[in-house]
């Protein structure tokens, strides 16, 4: 029996996506390993936080409340001091900014192998099989593993998990090493545009390059009023100049998982779709049905944008 411990990630007072995500990863191995599934909430209101995160499937939340935001060096001690008392086999953290800021710290101080940006994981008593994408997601590589290992995980790859727990809320004592924290969260400033946060909306109208010229955008904008959606594009529009890099869905851009996600005018190379494939309900416009994003949409419209999306505009209002 192997436990699993999973460290959660949280932004400006909410806990991201991925969280949840990193609980359905976690039961996952603790149900191949016949061990437990740890929780760790670092940082912010923790006490709020874990009664968010117990979920099904959660056995243990442990608190850490130190500071507001998240600090590498914080977080690095007490995850490594989360692995000493717990001895889980598999430490997962998100693939994200903090989470890539952090975990090949904790593995390299525990000694321990690490694989990042992993998009599926197999458990097979001491060993485990990590999947990764390569060359834009046109090739699956996997890493054999045997032993303890830090698993970095890619947001939208796990459902979320559901359901209500009753998991065990325990405050763990971490002994932080003040004189060892080299730097403080002052305040958040956003780079590039950052008037919208694509990857916190419920209902995106992202656009192509079949929208053809800039100007041809103003449709695209009155669409998503009529939808109170949020404007977010493949990657040709962002190298144009037509939109900022903030607006960008895919690989080199912004993972998103809205309710509702409208493709317009998008081919949907693998790039992009890494970016969106996790999309409850995909409605595609394209004049091409043999295009990549047909394959993946939920609903599917063969038509030209510049008559379909005019048309929609009118039927929301």
């Amino acid at each position: 029996m192997s436990d699993v411990l999973a460290v959660t990630d949280h932004r400006r007072g909410e806990l991201r996506d991925v969280s949840y995500e990193l609980i359905t990863a976690g039961r996952e191995l603790a149900d191949a390993t016949g061990g437990a599934l740890h929780v760790a909430v670092i940082s912010g209101t923790v006490d709020e936080f874990a009664e968010k995160l117990d979920r099904e499937g959660v056995d243990t939340i442990h608190t850490v409340d130190h500071g507001e935001e998240f600090n590498h060096d914080v977080y690095t001690q007490t995850v490594t001091q989360l692995y000493d008392e717990l001895a889980p086999q598999y430490v997962l953290a998100p693939n994200s900014v903090n989470g890539l800021d952090y975990a090949p710290a904790v593995a390299n101080q525990l000694d321990l192998p690490i694989v990042t940006d992993t998009v599926d994981l197999e458990a097979d008593g001491d060993s485990l099989t990590a999947t990764r994408e390569m060359y834009g997601g046109k090739v699956e590589t996997t890493a054999e593993l045997s032993g303890d290992a830090v698993v970095t995980i890619r947001g939208a790859e796990w459902p979320a998990a559901e359901g209500t727990g009753d998991a065990s809320i325990e405050a763990f004592d971490v002994d932080i090493d003040e004189d060892a924290v080299g730097s403080t969260v002052t305040g958040f400033e956003e780079v590039g545009g950052g008037d919208v946060d694509i990857s916190e909306a419920d209902v995106l109208v992202s656009v192509g390059r079949g929208i053809e010229e800039e100007e041809n955008l103003e449709i695209i904008r009155e669409l998503a009023d009529a939808l109170d959606a949020t404007v977010s594009s493949s990657r040709p529009i962002v190298d144009n100049g037509w939109l900022p890099k903030n607006r960008q869905v895919g690989q080199s851009g912004k993972v998103v998982t809205p309710d509702v996600y409208v493709a317009i005018g998008i081919s949907g190379a693998v790039q992009h779709v890494a970016g969106m494939k996790g999309s409850d309900t995909i409605v595609a416009i394209n004049t091409d049905p043999n295009a990549p994003i047909m394959d993946i949409a939920d609903y599917a419209i063969v038509d030209d944008l510049f008559d379909v999306v005019p048309a929609l505009t009118e039927e929301f209002q």
